[in-house]
């Protein structure tokens, strides 16, 4: 072979190389991924797992309509296995090496926060689908769980309006939100008139599992002649043994009432419920809202598993909003840029599951309805109160001194997450 037609081959290798590397470029250019970040291991696992085929669930749904702009959506999903600095590992992944369009993900707020950083780096965009402290708006997250004014404050209204109580034990898991949300929930009984006696603050370990001398102090509290309650923060598998040792000790929903923020069907569906009928729970959806949205993702939900037993929770809901209102952005923007993305998100509306209409607003919280249900022998809710409207999620709580003057708005000319309304200056993108 000569010297010329060696060269000949070899550019004819090169093209050919170069062509499939071009194609590949193309297929890849033909997907739409979307990351999806909950711990499949781990304390936190009862809980995220759910989201996680949730997610998949509305990703195989959208890609039966034909995808997003004529593209099929591919996930990609890690697992951070309750370990919160690996989060932010993770999402360094799916940004920078997986090239992911959108992340939904996180449960906890640590989880959250040890994220939050990343994605503002590198100009992601994070659907966070659970309930929190609040005291945050990032312009890269998107936050369509419960703010404590759409989820804590009612509930405490509930339980001094409605069942007359007058002594509070705030017991939480030990991590940001739990104290953040029992310092706002202290600050609001206070201004209720509630005597600093009167409140009982407890933490534990994630996954705690011995609750004997915790649950006798919460009896001893309780039983002064004053209608008392827990309000409940703890987060993941240590709610298993709490509910537990409850019903083992007696305390009944008549003597001490429990409302819980982070126990939904799913977490229920693994004990026996039969000790903790009466006991409740605060949340922008229950599964026992009947109508025919949610009637529908109920099906839906059973054929995906292929379990009719299978349960649906809020943060399930959460995820189905968050994921919905992302594709008619995507749809709107034409494209998946974050910035064009997250500009179009305000405003969107899409149907919720409780037989109304979501809203996403300036501050990137959610306007929902709160409902509080009571539990039931078969691990359902029923529910006993709910707003009467929507109510609109604030990012800054009017309880704590450092946030009460705080907005969030990311709309011209402000585009900020904590305004200070009265030095009309923004302090940054979020605050602890």
């Amino acid at each position: 072979m000569s010297f010329s037609q060696s060269m000949k081959k070899l550019a004819a290798g090169v093209v050919a190389s170069s062509a499939i590397a071009y194609s590949g470029a193309v297929m890849a250019a033909d997907t739409i991924k979307v990351g999806v970040l909950h711990s499949l291991s781990g304390t936190m696992a009862i809980s995220e797992s759910t989201l996680k085929d949730t997610v998949l669930m509305m990703i195989e749904e959208q890609n039966k309509k034909g995808g997003i702009m004529g593209k099929k959506l591919e996930p990609v999903v890690v697992d951070p296995a309750s370990n919160w600095p690996l989060f932010a590992e993770k999402t360094r992944e799916l940004i920078t090496k997986e090239d992911v369009d959108v992340i939904f993900g996180c449960w906890t707020s640590v989880s959250r926060k040890s994220v939050l950083p990343v994605v503002e780096e590198l100009n992601g965009l994070l659907f966070y689908p659970v309930q929190y402290e609040g005291e945050e708006s990032s312009k890269n997250v998107f936050y369509t769980g419960a703010a404590p004014n759409q989820q804590a404050i009612p509930a405490v209204d509930y339980l001094i309006n409605d069942l007359g109580v007058e002594r509070f034990v705030l017991a939480g898991t030990d991590y940001v939100y739990p104290r953040t949300t029992n310092k706002i929930l202290e600050a609001y009984l206070k201004s209720k008139g509630v005597a600093e006696k009167d409140i009982m603050i407890n933490y534990t370990p994630f996954g705690h599992s011995d609750w004997q001398s915790i649950v006798s102090e919460i009896k001893a509290f309780g039983s002064q002649g004053m209608k008392t309650a827990v309000v409940s923060t703890i987060n993941g598998d240590a709610n298993v043994p709490f509910y537990k040792e409850l019903g083992n000790q007696g305390v009944s929903a008549e003597d001490i009432p429990v409302i819980a923020f982070s126990v939904g069907e799913e977490e229920l569906s693994g004990i026996d419920t039969g000790p903790l009928v009466g006991h409740l729970a605060a949340w922008n959806y229950f599964q026992s809202v009947y109508n025919d949205t949610n009637n529908t993702f109920i099906d839906q939900w059973h054929a995906y598993t292929g379990d009719d037993k299978r349960v649906t929770n809020d943060p399930m809901e959460a995820t189905y909003i968050g994921f919905n209102m992302w594709v008619k952005a995507v749809e709107k923007a034409k494209s998946t840029d974050t910035d064009k993305v997250a500009d179009a998100m305000i405003g969107i509306q899409t149907p919720n599951l409780t037989g109304g209409t979501a809203v996403m607003n300036e501050n990137h919280h959610l306007s929902k309805p709160v409902l509080i249900g009571e539990i039931q022998d078969d691990g359902q809710f029923a529910v006993v109160w709910e707003t009467e409207g929507l109510v609109k999620g604030d990012a800054w709580s009017d309880f704590l001194p450092g946030s009460k003057d705080l907005i969030s708005d990311w709309t011209a000319p402000t585009q900020c997450g904590n305004y200070n309304t009265k030095t009309k200056s923004c302090g940054g993108a979020s605050a602890e």
